[in-house]
């Protein structure tokens, strides 16, 4: 019940207490009226009853005495005051007026007859008197007859007086106790009044409003700290304790909903963050390795409680190949065809709602597939790579917007790698042969000069020029010639490729750099290209091209030359081979001692 409804209800009752309290002391001043009332009825009753004796008694006085003394004066007086006396009637009507009773009245009509019996003998007496018969006059005013009657009416006045007086006190005796009675009633009432007030005072001040608020006050200063751990009071009765209790409730709740979805907020912030680090990490990347480890850096932390596995797309053969993986995903990392992937086939990530479902991608495990998703790696509206997710739930489901975010962050950063790759092939190595080209010799050679100096190692250098290859391109045509570049370049890459590296010098023309390699090494690894180009068999079309050879000049550091000036030294040599027939190896050593290179058939 309602706080407010107690208070009305308390209210009523001690409106109705009180008005009672109100009507009981009306009451009891009512009683004391009727109490004052029949004193005064008495003190009426006995005035005219007085009065009634008193001319009475008076009247007999002033006969006897006329009977006795015939005086004239006393007969006057006698007749002035029989005149003045009222009659019975009257005496009566004024009696019954003030409240006597019937049998009051009963008993008084006798008294008064009796009286006017007196009377009229008294008037008789006199008669007689002045007929002259005093004796019979006296006699008849005092003779036992005339005292007779006269000690009844007295009698009758008396018995009249009595019941006037035990009537009178009864009365007095019930209102007394009828007003005393009342007055009781009126101040239980009143007390009655005051305990209920107190009651309720009490009840809604300390039960129902005091304690309660003090324990919502604490709740609410704790929701205020945004302390939402506290529990609030349940408080289930219907009233203002109960809609505030209600009410603190709802802000509670409100405050969690707010503090979970600030927890989210922060968490997305937190999860932005990563991606926003992650992008600039990844445009820092110089090389597919680069954004290999960052993505294994950055996706756990990213998407907490997520294995994966990034794969990156091969052409040969046409494959999807584990690059790298986190968090221990399912299965093993097997290489797999790319159209076992649902997400490769159709460019985007599946399956496309989180728990509904779905068929799965044929290259999962069958323990996982049905809480996986693949993100495909999209560079250009071509599939590169794919990212492969496993232990996803439906709570994870507001992650898969950043799953697919830091696919395409990853898609764009290895598109771009293959971008930054493809250019530096076309800048770093020749398009024909794919040995590096003479931009990237520079880099090279100043690289291993640097090296060898602060290891003290020797350097070679080998300058190699196709014989006669301008009448190869007269006789047969430029195709022809570019393959007769192409079957010299891979000879010379395969016999430095384990030693150092090869370039495309000029058209004709290549070079082998050999760190760590002096004179005698180098002539050897001249030799062997020498030998396997003298023995290479070409064929363009249906011609044949005919025996190909070589001119080889060889340069070392430190002993022939410092620096830059390795290639010119090289290039000495190789010129020196040419003028004595070509075909042949040179060593810049040679030169200098003054030896004969030996020569080569052509």
């Amino acid at each position: 019940m309602r706080i407010a409804t107690i208070t009305n209800w308390a209210y009523g009752a001690t409106v109705c207490l009180t008005i009672a309290s109100g009507i009981a002391m009306l009451m009891a001043s009512s009683a004391e009226k009727v109490e004052r009332q029949a004193v005064e009825q008495r003190y009426v009753f006995d005035q005219l009853t007085e009065e009634v004796e008193v001319d009475a008694w008076a009247l007999s006085d002033l006969a006897r005495l006329y009977v006795i003394k015939q005086t004239s004066a006393v007969a006057d007086e006698y007749r002035q005051k029989a005149a003045s006396m009222v009659g019975v009637e009257h005496r009566l009507q004024k009696l019954k007026d003030a409240g006597a009773s019937d049998e009051e009245l009963a008993l008084l009509h006798e008294g008064l007859s009796v009286a006017d019996a007196l009377q009229d003998e008294q008037q008789r007496a006199i008669a007689s008197v002045n007929s002259g018969q005093q004796a019979q006059a006296i006699e008849r005013l005092y003779g036992e007859r005339y005292e007779s009657e006269l000690e009844q009416a007295q009698n009758q006045l008396d018995h009249f007086r009595q019941m006037l007086d035990r009537r009178t006190d009864v009365a007095i005796e019930d209102a007394t106790a009828k007003s005393h009675a009342l007055r009781t009633l009126s101040e239980v009432m009143v007390g009655l009044t005051a305990l209920m007030f107190l009651f309720v005072l009490g009840f809604i001040l300390k039960r129902r409003v005091l304690r309660p608020v003090v324990r919502l006050s604490d709740v609410v200063n704790r929701l205020a700290s945004q302390d939402y751990a506290v529990e609030a009071p349940d408080y289930r009765q219907i009233d203002e304790i109960g809609d505030m209790a209600q009410a603190i409730r709802i802000f509670r709740e409100n405050g969690l909903v707010r503090q979970r979805l600030e927890k989210e907020r922060d968490a997305d912030w937190a999860i932005r963050e990563l991606l926003a680090r992650m992008t600039q990490r990844l445009q820092g990347c110089e090389s597919v390795e680069d954004v290999l480890n960052v993505a294994r850096l950055f996706a756990p932390s990213i998407a907490p409680g997520i294995a994966g596995r990034l794969y990156l797309l091969e052409h040969a053969p046409w494959q999807m190949r584990c690059a790298a993986e986190w968090l221990n995903p399912q299965g093993e990392p097997d290489p797999f065809h790319p159209d076992q992937c649902w997400a490769v086939r159709r460019g985007q990530s599946h399956p496309p709602v989180n728990g509904e479902p779905d068929i799965a991608c044929y290259h999962l495990p069958d323990s996982c597939a049905h809480h996986a998703l693949c993100v495909p790696l999209i560079a250009q509206g071509e599939a590169i790579g794919l990212l492969s997710f496993q232990n996803l739930t439906p709570a994870m489901a507001p992650s898969r917007a950043y799953l697919e975010l830091m696919a395409e962050a990853l898609g764009l950063a290895l598109a771009n790698q293959r971008l930054r790759d493809a250019l530096l092939e076309k800048a770093l190595f020749d398009p024909l042969t794919g040995l590096r080209n003479r931009h990237h010799l520079e880099d090279a050679l100043r690289t291993q000069m640097n090296q060898a100096l602060h290891s003290g190692n020797p350097v070679s250098c080998l300058m190699i020029d196709i014989d006669h290859f301008k009448a190869i391109n007269d006789r047969l045509g430029h195709e022809a010639g570019d393959q007769v570049i192409k079957g010299v370049a891979a000879i010379v890459q395969r016999a430095v490729s384990d030693k150092g590296m090869a370039f495309r010098y000029g058209g004709e023309e290549f070079l082998a750099l050999l760190p760590g390699a002096d004179e005698a090494a180098a002539f050897a690894t001249a030799s062997e290209i020498h030998t396997a180009v003298h023995g290479l068999a070409l064929r363009y079309e249906l011609s044949e091209i005919g025996p190909v050879d070589v001119s080889i000049g060889i340069a070392s550091y430190p002993q022939h030359a410092q620096g830059e000036n390795l290639l010119r030294a090289a290039d000495v040599a190789l010129y020196r081979a040419k003028e004595l027939g070509r075909s042949r190896i040179v060593s810049f050593g040679m030169l200098e001692a003054g030896n004969q290179p030996p020569g080569a058939n052509i």
